[in-house]
């Protein structure tokens, strides 16, 4: 065993004169363990809460949104080969849609929401991972289905099963005897709850075609959603489909349409560097506080080495190499820490949030190897700067002085 490592196994495992040295050891590696899971759990809400806000979006809009500036869309024979040419490079998967604000009405109370309908037989992950009750069954234009939110099915004392009438306005005009509201009864076959209180209280989905005789615009369609397969150049892709399809339709991207979310993302982001850099330099400067008592208290030990021949090199390596052993120590036991705490969010919820304000009732956690690697390093490399001083500090000891102040 080397010199250097053999002296530091001494100082940090012996029990004889080092209870006191072993205390304040372990407060300094507790210190480490705690400013590190700190910056890997509030770096794992962060990236949970932008990772987790995204897929619900996507889930329930899409990527890219055409619609229309005067309402509804025609041509749709004309404008698909369109759009599928236009993307064929990016996976494209393109749904028409219909959508209308309604009120949907239940033997004991009513509600306004959003119902949209769309294409029964195309890909709707989203819908079918969230259904918490029933089945994802649309129906068609003979069997007049719908699938709500948890929120909404809850004001309104809904179950599987039951029946609802919906009121939608003809042509956007106020009911009047010449301009009576469309009226259908639908029977709800599924409940769906995101964890978003803006598609569980607001939204509602129902076939293309009942939902296009509801709202009496024959064949044409309220807008497409399009989700793509690379996203990398969504901005450009807007603006290229804004040249390309003109007027009267508008083409916003998920970002353009959702820019209160994201942007209230990104000032989340913006001060946590700063408080996570202040976090990790309390938790470095224990080091430095821990070495240099080690040092006050190991001044006779240093000089003994010194007379015995020892460099001051040596000396440096001893209570550097220390220094080490405290930051990987706290660095293991911080990272465990933080595994464990966001497990046992994950699995038991012993936080919640309020959804209205959050987007989400749960606190989204999203662990990568990447996170744990950039705190470890992080912290690794600032305690070893830590370390440089009271190792100088150590190196510098004259052996006469250290055995006379012993």
């Amino acid at each position: 065993m080397p010199f250097t490592a053999f002296i530091v196994q001494k100082f940090i495992f012996s029990r004889k004169d080092s209870r006191f040295i072993n205390f304040i050891s372990a407060i300094s590696i507790t210190g480490i363990a705690l400013g590190v899971a700190t910056l890997v759990i509030a770096l794992s809400v962060l990236e949970g809460f932008e990772k987790t806000i995204t897929d619900k979006i996507v889930d329930f809009d899409s990527h890219i949104k055409i619609t229309s500036f005067r309402g509804t869309l025609s041509d749709q024979n004309k404008i698909l080969p369109k759009l599928n040419s236009e993307l064929k490079d990016f996976s494209p998967a393109i749904t028409p849609f219909a959508s209308r604000l309604v009120i949907i009405s239940s033997k004991k109370t009513k509600e306004g929401l959003n119902l949209i309908g769309i294409d029964p037989s195309g890909p709707h992950p989203g819908l079918t991972k969230n259904l918490v009750k029933g089945e994802f069954d649309l129906g068609d234009e003979q069997v007049q289905n719908i699938i709500i939110g948890k929120k909404i099915a809850d004001k309104l004392f809904l179950d599987v099963g039951d029946k609802v009438t919906v009121f939608a306005l003809q042509n956007d005009q106020i009911p009047s005897p010449d301009n009576l509201p469309s009226i259908e009864r639908f029977t709800v076959t599924g409940i769906f709850e995101s964890g978003m209180a803006k598609y569980d209280d607001l939204y509602a989905y129902t076939s293309l075609k009942p939902a296009q005789n509801l709202f009496a615009i024959g064949d044409d369609i309220t807008g497409y959603d399009i989700k793509l397969g690379d996203i990398s150049k969504i901005d450009s892709l807007t603006r290229h489909l804004e040249r390309t399809l003109r007027y009267p339709h508008s083409v916003r991207s998920i970002y353009q349409i959702h820019r209160n979310i994201f942007t209230w993302i990104e000032l989340q982001k913006e001060p946590i560097p700063i408080v996570l850099a202040l976090i990790i330099l309390v938790a470095v400067f224990n080091i430095v506080g821990t070495l240099l008592m080690i040092v006050l208290e190991k001044t006779n030990a240093v000089g003994i080495l010194k007379s015995l021949g020892a460099k001051g090199r040596q000396i440096t390596s001893i209570f550097l190499l220390q220094g080490i052993v405290l930051a990987i120590a706290g660095i293991i036991f911080g990272n465990l820490l933080a595994v464990i705490l966001i497990e046992i969010q994950v699995q038991f919820d012993v936080i919640t949030i309020p959804s209205d304000v959050y987007f989400m009732s749960r606190v989204p956690l999203f662990l990568t190897a990447d996170t744990i690697i950039l705190v470890s390093v992080v912290t690794f490399l600032l305690s070893i700067a830590a370390s440089v001083i009271p190792s100088i500090v150590a190196s510098r000891i004259k052996p006469i002085s250290a055995l006379r102040f012993s």
